[in-house]
């Protein structure tokens, strides 16, 4: 992982983070983030799975998507309950990052729900 690889999911997390709770998203509540991991081989995405969930995430069932090319991805969420705090999502994203170099599939960024004040 490279440290601009690292500096745009960070600056993506702080913007994400800030929009929610501009938009009033209750940040004294935790919100359930999805991590989103991508890969076009189903074996390599498991053993990121497996990775995840040993880091004490909940993973999700594979998904199989049919691309807009014709072609086929497999993906996963590896999910997590967290305040709406950047250290914490940052501190994530560095453990995420790595499973992802270390397996060699795309790391795909997260997403959260809005939650009423």
């Amino acid at each position: 992982m490279s440290t601009e690889e690292q500096a745009e999911w960070f600056e993506f997390n702080q913007e994400t983070v800030e929009a929610l709770i501009e938009d009033g998203s209750d940040n004294t509540k935790p919100h359930t983030i999805e991590y989103h991991f991508a890969g076009d081989d189903f074996d390599v995405l498991e053993k990121a799975a497996v990775d995840a969930f040993k880091a004490g995430f909940e993973v999700g069932d594979a998904e199989e998507l049919m691309l807009d090319d014709g072609g086929t991805i497999f993906c996963f969420d590896a999910v997590v309950e967290r305040l709406l705090d950047v250290d914490l999502i940052n501190a994530d994203t560095v453990k995420l990052l790595a499973i992802a170099q270390k397996q060699n599939v795309q790391f795909d960024g997260w997403g959260t729900y809005f939650i009423e004040p």
